[in-house]
């Protein structure tokens, strides 16, 4: 009897296809998160661009009474408040993202590798919030500081002062709260490629000199051309690459020591 040529091609078509639905149905799931939370967020749009407003409020030394921002365009405000409602979207469904990305991920993963991924995807979200808790109380502050050093208000002179319009207050701030939280993700890819036996500890050592002109270089390219914040973010990504060293050594003790005791129970 001869076989079908095509039995083996639909046969690989099936888990691809099965595959397929289930990304859809997390995507689903995701947007619609998003989704909800937008229309969530629009309503309090004013209340969550008050928060973000906290740099600039330290940065003057007063209240949000004593922080004055501009629009120039009639719909500069309402474009704005959409990109307030889009982000506290976004942020606070990170939780649901991460769970569907897992939920995703886990039936491909044996028992222990899903044990294995779990930290990491508790880390994900703490680094983050490290990253922007770093914008939000020290580098976005002393960024306006700086920005606002350049007021001119003295007898005899030019009056100078910084009229902020309220879309570019937002994206500076949006900017560089996402691009500390990706950069402060650092460890956990790194850890990851480790796992996946792609990159080792030695490979990071030697490599060190490199990565530092490539932080830098994503330094100047993520933030203000001002040397506060590019130092600000250059500094603790670098910081988060020497322990990323530290955590892939512990994955190759760990590696080692699991195949010593299989080594053992073969024997």
């Amino acid at each position: 009897m001869l076989e079908n040529p095509n039995d083996e091609v639909t046969q690989s078509e099936a888990p691809l296809m099965e595959h397929l639905v289930e990304l859809r149905t997390r995507l689903i799931y995701s947007f619609a998160a998003i989704a909800l939370l937008f229309v969530f967020c629009f309503f309090f749009a004013g209340q969550i661009y008050t928060v973000l407003l906290g740099p600039f409020v330290q940065a003057v030394g007063g209240s949000v009474e004593d922080v004055s921002l501009i629009y120039t365009a009639p719909q500069e405000a309402f474009f704005t408040e959409l990109k307030v409602a889009l982000f506290g979207a976004i942020f606070l469904a990170f939780p649901v993202i991460a769970s569907q990305v897992y939920m995703f991920v886990a039936p491909g993963l044996y028992k222990r590798e899903r044990a294995a991924f779990v930290p990491y995807l508790i880390a994900t979200p703490i680094l983050f919030l490290l990253g922007a808790s770093l914008v939000y109380f020290g580098v976005m502050p002393l960024a306006m500081r700086f920005f606002l050093s350049f007021e001119q208000n003295a007898p005899g002179q030019a009056s100078i002062q910084m009229l902020t319009r309220v879309s570019e207050y937002l994206s500076l701030t949006m900017t560089l709260l996402l691009a500390f939280g990706l950069c402060f993700q650092l460890p956990v890819i790194l850890t990851l490629l480790a796992r996946a036996e792609l990159i080792t500890a030695e490979n990071l050592k030697s490599w060190r000199k490199y990565a530092i002109v490539a932080i830098l270089a994503v330094a100047a390219f993520l933030t203000p051309p001002d040397p506060m914040t590019q130092i600000g973010l250059a500094v603790p990504v670098f910081l988060l690459y020497e322990l990323s060293i530290f955590a892939v050594q512990f994955v190759e003790r760990s590696r080692a020591k699991r195949e010593a005791e299989s080594e053992n129970d073969a024997a």
